[in-house]
């Protein structure tokens, strides 16, 4: 079925989903930074735990190739015609809740809450994106993540429940949304990313029919 093209995502969601109102500014906000930095070619790393993790995997999914609405990728035409048309543009995002090797090093070699935070120094560039995902804010590999993220020059995003502290307190931009439990705040960081994923592209991909 074809999607529903909708002029702004965020102002759609806090339409269907009332409760996440008090977020409307600071999803804006995190929707400017990331078509900002997609559109200058930066990464976006996403890190989670548990739930947080799957959360990760699953909106780097949705950005890596087309979520509603992308064109084949640049260079498509090169290609024989049934590899290029089903290609999709894709963004650059890397969830680090993968490389099972280099986590297990770290956590034998140095210590377990430095897992993301060692990959945020193999992979961050001054300029990319960190977001931070925890549903309590107090995911010490996620915050230690986002220190070092800041220190080497990446725009921090934090994505937690309604308190967020500390991680929120580690990053630029955080988005908290109403939840006081673990269960409560995945809900409703699902239709979150899904409503930030519609603007990417609507912004950066324009014309492009669903």
């Amino acid at each position: 079925m074809p999607a529903l093209v909708v002029a702004d995502p965020i102002a759609d969601l806090v339409l269907r989903r009332p409760e996440l109102a008090a977020c409307q500014v600071s999803l804006n906000a995190v929707a400017d930074l990331l078509c900002e930095r997609f559109a200058a070619g930066r990464t976006v790393l996403i890190c989670g735990n548990g739930g947080s993790a799957a959360d990760a995997e699953h909106w780097s999914g949705e950005l890596l190739k087309g979520f509603e609405r992308r064109p084949p990728p640049a260079g498509a035409h090169g290609l024989p015609n049934r590899l290029g048309a089903r290609l999709q543009a894709g963004l650059p995002v890397i969830p680090l809740s993968g490389f099972p090797s280099l986590r297990t090093a770290v956590a034998n070699d140095c210590h377990p809450s430095l897992e993301f935070a060692q990959l945020v120094v193999a992979f961050g560039k001054p300029g990319d994106v960190l977001i931070g995902i925890s549903t309590s804010g107090r995911a010490r590999n996620v915050r230690y993540a986002a220190k070092v993220a800041r220190a080497r020059g990446l725009a921090t995003i934090a994505l937690t429940g309604g308190r967020g502290e500390p991680l929120a307190g580690h990053c630029d931009l955080a988005i908290k949304v109403p939840a006081a439990t673990t269960a409560a705040a995945q809900e409703l960081h699902l239709p979150v990313y899904h409503a930030l994923c519609r603007v990417v592209e609507l912004r950066l991909f324009p014309g492009h029919p669903p």
